[in-house]
């Protein structure tokens, strides 16, 4: 059955691949960037969100089954938080009545394997808060500060997945059968890396940072592929998630146990029969 997808980011890297598949499997796609794609709009403005979440909506016929956000920038600059988050964010608010049309609407966004590197609080909670102002402003002089320059993107991408997590369950997504999630990457051979990854420094820095044992940097197609699979009729459940298809990065920089943190509300309760076992 063909769809109809909304793909943001489609002029290039993961989000031009995405809809390369989407289109050779006979499905309709309407892409949106800066140009050559059927909509172009700067997601880095509010105006430009809306006008672009309006055209898209008009050449879908006002009915969208899916919307896959791709659109991105890595630049140590304060734009990129704002098309990170509210690039992707109102954007999507804005498309929601035409997902709540379809009969399986479906959203998945691109997150960052960056989310979990250390960012500044201040930033990823102005942006939570949907207080574009004050996160220009704090990404400014972070830009302006050689430390911190580089930690704009990482805390975009945090704030991109706690906003996944916060709204996927809520009346407006789930509540109206929208599953939400969100897919982050390790690094991905794209134009956006082609710098980094041109000389041995860079790719050592990178691996560094996200190493990646499972067939080391990945084509975009493997990203697409999943953010594909989490927008199609037969995901009717995940929602909330951001899936770490990184090659393994997460798990070695994680290690195997992310449920202790948990662990301290129940210590007390079994550990006498924790210690009755031990006998």
């Amino acid at each position: 059955m063909s769809r109809t997808y909304v793909v943001t980011g489609a002029a290039s890297g993961i989000g031009r691949t995405t809809a390369q598949i989407l289109t050779a499997r006979g499905d309709t796609v309407i892409g949106v960037d800066l140009r050559d794609v059927e909509v172009s709009g700067d997601l880095s403005t509010p105006e430009g969100r809306v006008a672009a979440a309006e055209e898209a909506t008009r050449l879908a016929g006002a009915t969208v089954d899916a919307v896959i956000a791709c659109a991105g920038l890595s630049i140590p600059k304060p734009i990129t938080a704002t098309v990170n988050y509210f690039g992707m964010t109102e954007f999507l608010e804005a498309m929601q009545p035409a997902l709540a049309r379809s009969e399986a609407p479906r959203v998945s966004l691109v997150s960052s394997m960056a989310s979990m590197q250390p960012v500044v609080p201040a930033l990823v909670d102005a942006l939570l808060a949907d207080d574009e102002i004050a996160a220009h402003e704090i990404a400014t002089r972070m830009a302006e500060d050689a430390r911190l320059a580089n930690v704009i993107y990482p805390s975009s991408k945090r704030a991109i997945s706690r906003w996944v997590r916060r709204e996927a369950p809520s009346a407006r997504w789930a509540g109206a059968g929208i599953p939400v999630n969100a897919v982050a990457p390790g690094t991905v051979v794209t134009p956006m890396t082609t710098d980094l990854l041109a000389s041995e420094t860079g790719r050592t820095m990178t691996d560094a940072y996200v190493p990646m044992p499972l067939n080391g940097h990945q084509g975009p197609e493997s990203i697409a592929n999943l953010l594909i699979w989490l927008t199609s009729v037969e995901n009717s459940h995940c929602a909330g998630q951001t899936i770490y298809c990184d090659g393994g990065a997460d798990v070695v920089l994680r290690g195997d146990d992310v449920w202790s943190w948990n662990d301290e509300t129940t210590r007390e309760t079994f550990a006498e029969i924790g210690a009755g076992l031990r006998r």
